[in-house]
């Protein structure tokens, strides 16, 4: 049976590779990864507004990765409007990074199940293969927390390099065409950045539980034994 100190460190990397996947499973159900603020330049152009009159033409968009929606600010007042990623819309983002990005989520919870089985299993006995103890944890956690960067840095690259938020406000506008004045990552987004930093945090539960500490031992007085307490 694991120690004490060893069952409360393995209980707390358990409870926090647990919140770890219901972040991320719900941060992906969420279409709030992204806001922002979009310019409908067409219908600017053909007022030639000016500064006072330019906030009669922008909108607001907000997007996750499965659905989003927006509003379209042309100078007749806002018109809202809702959207879906799949399946139609993913043909005119990058597919593959895209895709890319779900699946590095979806890996990411499964290491995140898997890094919670083992600190539980750790918590409660220790095992007799290596690969079952602390170093299988470590993995698991280093994995599922990999993948969540992996994640989280492939949607960036999206946003930013991409033009993710600009490709679907434009997204089936023949008219009109929209362009980004403000970003900004919402909570979901950090939501997944907390995750992976839960799973460092275990890392550093698991190596504190490896360390062992010397036993502090009491000091016994000697007893000295004269020929005079024999006589008596």
């Amino acid at each position: 049976m694991p120690g004490c100190f060893k069952k409360t460190l393995f209980a707390l990397a358990s409870l926090i590779s647990f919140v770890s996947f219901i972040l991320i499973v719900v941060a992906m159900g969420i279409p709030k990864w992204m806001t922002g603020k979009i310019l409908c330049k067409t219908g600017a152009d053909l007022v030639n507004a000016t500064d006072p009159e330019l906030v009669k033409f922008i909108g607001e968009i907000y997007y996750g990765l499965f659905r989003g929606g927006k509003i379209r600010q042309c100078g007749l007042g806002g018109r809202r409007s809702k959207f879906t990623i799949f399946p139609h819309m993913v043909k005119k983002l990058n597919t593959g990074l895209h895709v890319m990005i779900i699946m590095f989520f979806c890996v990411a919870i499964f290491f995140s199940l898997v890094s919670f089985g083992f600190c539980i299993l750790n918590a409660i006995k220790v095992p007799y293969r290596a690969i079952n103890g602390p170093a299988g944890a470590c993995l698991w956690n280093f994995l599922a927390g990999g993948f969540v960067v992996l994640g989280v840095t492939s949607f960036m690259a999206a946003v930013k390099l991409h033009h993710l938020t600009e490709r679907i406000a434009n997204f089936r506008e023949n008219v009109f065409r929209f362009v980004i004045l403000e970003e900004r990552f919402e909570d979901c987004f950090w939501i997944c950045v907390a995750s992976a930093t839960a799973h460092a945090v275990n890392l550093l539960l698991i190596a504190i539980s490896g360390i062992h500490f010397p036993k502090i031992k009491t000091k016994t007085e000697e007893v000295n034994v004269t020929a005079e307490d024999i006589m008596y």
